[in-house]
């Protein structure tokens, strides 16, 4: 599979997902994970980061057991820089 890296923002946060790196776990997708409303395999696009608070996403987006999804701050300051 290609090097994709796709990013999704609610315009808080930005979820950064890299497919290559997913295992399939679905944990960020079943109901019972609490966020079915932003993940969606089955539509496109599958995230819709606006349909969820930042804490609610981050808080989902760290259960991810392989790290194919990661978040960032929009507009913090990283070592200084924007």
């Amino acid at each position: 599979m290609p090097d994709i890296t796709k990013k999704y923002t609610n315009g808080e946060v930005t979820i950064v997902w890299k497919p290559a790196v997913c295992i399939h776990s679905t944990i960020c997708w079943k109901a019972a994970t609490d966020l079915p409303q932003v993940f969606n395999p089955f539509i496109k696009p599958w995230i819709k980061a606006e349909t969820a608070t930042t804490e609610k996403l981050i808080e989902q987006i760290k259960k991810c057991p392989s790290g194919a999804l990661s978040f960032y701050i929009n507009n913090e300051m990283v070592n200084g820089q924007l």
